[in-house]
């Protein structure tokens, strides 16, 4: 029996990355076409192209996903939305959780992937933690994004929380370009990508449901770069605190 629960999951995660590849090879002609539309117009399309397809996926796939708030983010406003980051899955929940177009700050090396790193370059702006010319580079980028009326979504843990913790320590970048901007932070929370694939191998993933949660903002009006400090330990104390209420499987006591 356990051979064969086994022999299943390899079924299903074969079935799943054959149609994440089919899709990645639909997506890449109209994500060439985009670009020729430009950084925003054409950034925001394959977004929406994207958003198409990931609905298409989770249905094929069997993942059942919905989204919860204690407080709806505002359609009419810009964010930058903050979230915990646990899975390789995280990547196809933030277009099921975040249904408007937005840009991402992702790890540079993704870029380098066939077809796919073309896709992620249209909705990612990259950054070089090992490089501070290239951090400060794409700090510039996110805030000329937000001049221009576009979200943006930082997971400020940086890499996958690898703890029994509810949350890694953030790095700075999420509230400083907050701060900076005066743009209000809007955490959520993904609980079941940790269960859905495991950050270990991509070959864990299993269907069944996906929660996010959207938490209250969190305003920055008036706060400077002094009150960093302050700002980024009240959305962490908010977004642990939450996940230890939703009971996280990851955290042990």
């Amino acid at each position: 029996m356990k051979l064969l629960i086994q022999s299943l999951k390899v079924i299903y995660c074969v079935y799943a990355f054959i149609i994440f590849v089919i899709s990645l090879l639909i997506i890449f002609p109209l994500a060439i076409f985009s670009s020729l539309l430009g950084r925003i117009i054409g950034g925001n399309l394959i977004y929406k192209i994207c958003l198409f397809f990931v609905d298409i996926m989770f249905v094929v796939t069997f993942i059942r996903h919905k989204n919860y708030a204690a407080q709806q983010p505002d359609a009419q406003r810009q964010y930058i939305f903050v979230g915990n980051h646990i899975s390789y899955f995280d990547a196809l929940l933030l277009l099921k959780t975040i249904r408007r177009p937005i840009r991402v700050l992702g790890r540079i090396e993704l870029s380098n992937l066939p077809i796919f790193g073309f896709i992620y370059k249209m909705v990612v702006v990259v950054v070089d933690r090992s490089d501070a010319e290239h951090r400060a580079k794409s700090v510039r980028n996110l805030k000329s994004i937000i001049n221009k009326g576009v979200s943006i979504l930082v997971m400020p843990e940086g890499t996958f929380n690898m703890t029994n913790r509810p949350l890694k320590s953030f790095f700075d970048g999420a509230f400083r370009l907050a701060i900076e901007t005066q743009t209000a932070i809007k955490p959520f929370l993904l609980l079941d990508a940790y269960d859905r694939m495991h950050y270990r191998n991509v070959f864990t993933l299993t269907p069944g449901k996906s929660r996010a949660i959207f938490l209250e903002e969190i305003p920055v009006a008036g706060l400077e770069i002094e009150d960093l400090p302050f700002l980024k330990k009240k959305v962490y104390d908010l977004m642990e605190k939450k996940l230890i209420e939703y009971k996280a499987s990851w955290i042990v006591d």
